[in-house]
């Protein structure tokens, strides 16, 4: 790639994370290196499992303890996140990826794990060539400015509201 951009899958609905793989599929089907970081999240889910296929092409780790409990992160999840954004740090310096995604890392700085200025700084400081993707609710607006491209998922009706819960290859 000559050039990559900043992109962000944010909004109240689903799909953003879907968005998100569904482009490191791609640009794994072009030949590219693409890292995932997963923040928040530690169930392996069938995702993973597909991705295996590709792991010459794409890795992909978590930084999270599972689901926020509360309204105050706990040592334990902000730990996890900042180890998580110091790897990637060092892994998007390394310029060995042509994407990377950072998923539900919008979350991760709404709740506070960590500092939107640590994001801004670490999307400042990538090399140009490398794509970086960004995912989850709550994108901070310093977040969207910077961006070359938003898309934001808004939810006009969910079958969860009928009390269908996650299925597994669909949501999980």
């Amino acid at each position: 790639m000559r050039r990559g951009y900043i992109q962000v899958y944010t909004g109240n609905s689903k799909g953003k994370t879907t968005a998100a793989l569904g482009l490191a599929l791609r640009a794994a089907g072009a030949g590219l290196k693409i890292f995932i970081a997963q923040f928040i999240k530690k169930r392996r889910c069938s995702e993973h499992k597909a991705l295996e296929r590709f792991k010459d092409l794409i890795t992909i780790n978590q930084y999270g303890t599972g689901f926020l409990k509360g309204e105050k992160p706990t040592k334990s999840e902000i730990d996890a996140a900042r180890k998580g954004l110091e790897e990637v740090k060092n892994i998007i310096s390394s310029k060995t990826y042509d994407m990377v995604v950072l998923d539900e890392i919008n979350v991760a700085v709404h709740h506070k794990l960590l500092n939107v200025e640590d994001i801004v700084d670490l999307l400042n400081s990538r090399p140009l060539n490398t794509e970086v993707v960004l995912t989850g609710r709550y994108a901070d607006e310093k977040i969207i400015e910077m961006a070359d491209l938003v898309t934001e998922m808004k939810e006009i009706k969910h079958y969860y509201k009928k009390g269908v819960k996650a299925r597994r290859g669909i949501e999980h």
